[in-house]
């Protein structure tokens, strides 16, 4: 009797659950499968090259990389896909998806027993593989431009009218992500205490939506920089479109090199995460530097709730495809760093909740519009952000990362802060 690709990875299985039965289907290239017929999602390994790529690299990147190609995909609900990791013993912000010695083993024999063992494959095209100095200018530079020059098209299509590309905040539960994004700009600007006149610097602006939203509801003028041109080039469209030209100036610029201080405030938002921490005291340091004396920092950043870790892993799937030489960062350690450098720091939020909610709704615009995407994009790049921001929700949800605003000063020698005695009076309205 002929061996089934079913009946040969049945051990593979087990041992990767540890004996429990998954919740979630599985279909072969050849038609068989494995678990309950009416799951909620079914892992589909589509072609044998998908098991070649685990034999290689047998954690997160192995089955990344197969995902990525088409070879393995996931047909209904992607977040109950992602809910086995809980049984295969995954925790904190890098769940990896491994088999462990014995587990490879038994995927050996079960590739041998169907006969699909061969040379390794090589990655996909969209796999990150940088050069240079770590966190050097231009590494720094290609990094950027490898996760955000994907096309302005796509990233208006999954993160809606706003294109803000950080947490929405839901001050109100039946918002909708737009209405999110403008209460996350919005108490920003609060935070930093924007009045009219002052000038401001957006660190990472991004296409603009902060700056946008500053300049026209607090009357500041607003430098923003950014790295991805892109980025860019539809943000100074988008500040032209509002007749803001006169008050915001979006820049292709390293924070490193920016110069014409001073600032009254300074926003960096969703940008913290690719400085790495061997650039923590240049970042906080410069920054300090370009703001006046009692003048507002706020950093808003994903963070690693460990305090011994928060590298990305370079073989991880989000290493190699999503965020190549990211780190976070503890954000106890952040707030030592800032108050170490001369900075007071007066008030820390997380938006762990707001984050994950934020994701969902990206994934349900991504899948919402997939065919459209998928011929923008290309299927490779369209799976890799459904993968990525659907495990990343779950990571949220579960407090393997969270984000924060860390809110601090610039406080003089007199002590003087500026700040209002309580925390409901600094972030009220205007």
């Amino acid at each position: 009797m002929a061996t089934t690709v079913a009946s040969a990875l049945q051990p593979v299985l087990d041992r990767l659950f540890h004996g429990a039965a998954p919740p979630i289907g599985f279909r072969f290239w050849d038609g068989t499968t494995l678990g309950p017929s009416d799951a909620k999602a079914t892992v589909v390994l589509r072609s044998p090259m998908a098991l070649r790529r685990i034999l290689y690299a047998p954690g997160e990147l192995g089955f990344g990389r197969a995902y990525v190609a088409g070879e393995l995909d996931v047909d209904g609900d992607i977040f109950a896909a992602f809910d086995l990791r809980a049984l295969m013993g995954g925790e904190r912000e890098h769940v990896e998806v491994h088999l462990d010695g014995r587990g490879l083993a038994a995927l050996a024999r079960a590739a041998k027993r169907i006969g699909v063992l061969g040379p390794p494959p090589k990655p996909p095209l969209e796999e990150a593989r940088l050069r240079g100095r770590l966190h050097s200018k231009e590494r720094d530079a290609a990094a950027i431009a490898h996760h955000y020059d994907v096309g302005n098209y796509f990233y208006r299509t999954v993160l809606g009218p706003t294109m803000a590309y950080s947490c929405a905040y839901w001050s109100e539960p039946d918002m909708t992500l737009e209405e999110a994004q403008d209460a996350k700009f919005d108490i920003i600007c609060r935070k930093l205490d924007l009045r009219p006149g002052m000038r401001m610097l957006d660190v990472g602006c991004g296409w603009g939506g902060l700056a946008l939203h500053a300049a026209r509801h607090y009357g500041v003028e607003v430098i923003g920089v950014s790295l991805a041109k892109e980025q860019v080039e539809l943000a100074t469209e988008r500040v032209a479109d509002a007749g803001l030209g006169g008050q915001i100036e979006i820049r292709f610029q390293d924070y490193r090199d920016v110069t014409d201080g001073p600032f009254d405030a300074i926003s960096s938002v969703g940008m913290f995460e690719h400085v790495g921490r061997e650039q923590l005291t240049v970042y906080l340091a410069g920054l300090r530097d370009l703001l006046v004396p009692r003048g507002r920092l706020l950093n808003h950043a994903i963070s690693s709730p460990d305090t011994k870790g928060g590298k990305v892993p370079p073989r991880s799937f989000i290493g190699r495809y999503v965020f190549p030489d990211g780190e976070l960062m503890e954000v106890g350690r952040v707030v030592t760093a800032m108050q170490d450098l001369g900075f007071e720091v007066r008030d820390v939020e997380s938006l762990r909740e707001h984050y994950a909610r934020t994701l969902r709704a990206w994934v349900g615009n991504l899948e919402t519009n997939w065919n459209d995407l998928v011929d923008r994009i290309g299927p490779n790049r369209a799976r890799v952000w459904r993968l990525y921001m659907a495990a990343s929700a779950m990571n949220f949800e579960a407090n393997r990362v969270s984000v924060h605003q860390v809110l601090a000063v610039n406080t003089p020698d007199d002590g003087g802060s500026g700040f209002a005695a309580t925390r409901a009076d600094f972030v009220a309205g205007p």
